[in-house]
């Protein structure tokens, strides 16, 4: 599979990336508020998806507290392009998957929009997933660039979910 080097930096850093996830995961988050101001009383459907998207939301949660330990703070940071003083993490959490903290966020985003149960949240989690993976290959072309190991890494490592993708 080709990394997507072709897509749009969107800053020097990658900054424009980092306002869209924001504006996605504003829009999930709005636009699942009414869906949460009906909660009583619910139905057996209701309750089922209130508390799935209760567990996807608290394993984005945890995923997502993991995956920033892990890196590390000479490591971490919310645009795409690596800092440059920046090593290459293949422990912990990132020896299954490479980009835990954006599975984090959309497991996050799944859940509240299934917990609010809004067809428009789900949408606007659907496209952030969608986000989020254009970001990674975004970040994946720099990461290539800096970190000649990387391409090893990426051969081994599933992106977001562990033997699958």
């Amino acid at each position: 599979m080709a990394v997507m080097g072709w897509l749009p930096a969107l800053g020097p850093r990658g900054e424009g990336w980092v306002v869209g996830q924001a504006a996605l995961i504003g829009l999930v988050g709005v636009l699942g508020l009414p869906g949460l101001m009906d909660l009583p009383p619910m139905s057996a459907w209701r309750s089922v998806l209130l508390a799935l998207g209760l567990v996807l939301l608290t394993a984005g949660l945890a995923l997502g507290t993991r995956g920033a330990r892990d890196l590390g703070r000479d490591n971490l940071t919310a645009v795409p392009r690596p800092k440059n003083e920046g090593t290459l993490v293949e422990t912990g959490v990132y020896r299954h998957v490479r980009h835990p903290l954006y599975v984090a966020v959309m497991l996050a985003g799944m859940g509240w929009a299934l917990a609010s149960a809004s067809i428009p949240s789900m949408v606007a989690a659907i496209a952030l997933v969608v986000w989020m993976d254009l970001k990674s290959r975004r970040e994946e072309a720099w990461l290539i660039a800096r970190f000649p190991s990387y391409a090893e890494y990426r051969r081994r490592t599933s992106r977001f979910v562990p033997r699958v993708y």
